[in-house]
């Protein structure tokens, strides 16, 4: 097998990490100086710029003026872990995972909360059947399986009459796609993926029905503190004005504000969503023509804007995990792309992160790379035959 010449050409960001993502195209330290560093969170400063992080969420996403919305600890799992202690149980819940963290919620829910939940779940490439699902449980879903790289087509399966909670773990998806509030009771994310932001906040934004439920339901099970979200049966309003739980990381919260800023500058949520789905067709066109590759994602309708999974299909590849951990370790190498690799979980390929923050000459300039990558260890693996 003939190898071509190495592109001329290479991305100028090679950082294609599904998490934490790429920074924001005009990052750089000196924008952050304005974070107010060995101040307390709790001065007036401290409040002002959590405030605006939270104002400047509502305002990009579009998020309704009466959802709540709360910055809170441990990132999106972190704000996931306190949906399910302090919302499920009151009815019936419906699991629902189609990749590794929505299998995580499962274990959660069945393991540790041990609930009687239903649990429906598909191989990766796949989505479960959204419409089979018995809307008046509550229930627990991923919109975009980061490490499946399948989403949720739209919510127009999910009922406005519902009578359960749907509770929506949406990282890879929020400022990537347009969710529709209307249909989610509970929406988590963080900032370390479509913004680019730094780890170890996430996001908690809570419907009416929601809020409803925590000031008139009290789990069984004890609340550790960082999950507890009401004192004397009413919401603790503070936390949704920036008041968080504990410590945040002022200068993570700078970093949050300025890519808040540069999405504003570049045309708010139409054009992210513009940048993630112009990169991931960069990507479904290479798999069009080039018949050894091919999107995990079974159906185009449910494939991922941001976290794009690919498979090796040639069938001259005896070890699959092997092969994509060569390609991805030889493009490593050459410092086109980093970070590349499936997820460990996940089956044997590549993932490629298309989220906003990521230039679409960059991606195009990563394919010629990719092809070589391919035909690389395809020589290599017929010279050790």
């Amino acid at each position: 097998m003939s190898i071509p010449a190495q592109p001329a050409k290479r991305p100028a960001n090679p950082r294609f990490s599904s998490g934490p993502c790429a920074k924001i195209p005009t990052f750089e330290l000196a924008k952050l100086a304005d974070a107010p560093l060995g101040r307390s969170h709790r001065a007036a400063v401290g409040k002002a710029k959590l405030k605006a992080a939270i104002d400047g969420t509502r305002e990009i996403l579009g998020v309704p003026a009466d959802y709540r919305i709360g910055i809170v600890p441990a990132s999106d799992t972190g704000a996931v872990e306190m949906a399910m202690w302090s919302l499920l149980g009151a009815r019936k819940t419906t699991m629902v995972a189609w990749e590794s963290f929505g299998a995580g919620w499962v274990t959660d829910a069945v393991k540790q909360l041990r609930l009687d939940a239903e649990v429906k779940t598909a191989d990766y490439g796949q989505i479960v059947d959204m419409a089979s699902i018995d809307y008046d449980t509550d229930v627990v879903f991923t919109w975009n399986g980061t490490t499946s790289g399948v989403r949720m087509p739209n919510g127009d399966m999910i009922p406005d009459d519902r009578a359960g909670l749907t509770i929506c773990d949406a990282t890879s998806a929020a400022f990537a796609m347009d969710l529709p509030w209307d249909k989610l009771d509970v929406v988590t994310f963080s900032w370390q993926k479509v913004m680019g932001g730094e780890a170890a906040h996430g996001m908690l934004i809570l419907s009416p029905r929601a809020v409803e439920r925590l000031e008139n339901y009290t789990p069984p099970w004890p609340l550790p503190k960082i999950f507890r979200m009401t004192k004397g049966g009413k919401l603790i309003e503070g936390i949704f004005k920036g008041e968080t739980i504990n410590t945040p990381s002022m200068l993570a919260v700078e970093d949050y504000l300025v890519a808040l800023d540069w999405a504003r500058e570049i045309g708010g949520l139409p054009a992210l969503i513009a940048r993630c789905d112009a990169n991931a067709d960069v990507i479904a066109q290479f798999c069009a023509t080039h018949d050894w590759i091919a999107n995990l994602a079974e159906d185009p309708a449910t494939a991922s804007t941001t976290s794009v999974c690919l498979k090796f299909t040639d069938p001259g590849i005896a070890d699959g995990a092997a092969f994509a951990k060569a390609v991805a370790k030889r493009l490593e190498a050459e410092g086109v792309a980093l970070d590349i690799g499936a997820y460990r979980d996940a089956p044997a390929g590549l993932r490629i992160w298309c989220g906003a923050t990521v230039e679409t000459a960059d991606i195009a300039a990563l394919m010629p790379w990719l092809d070589w990558g391919y035909h690389a260890e395809r020589a290599a693996l017929a010279d050790a035959a």
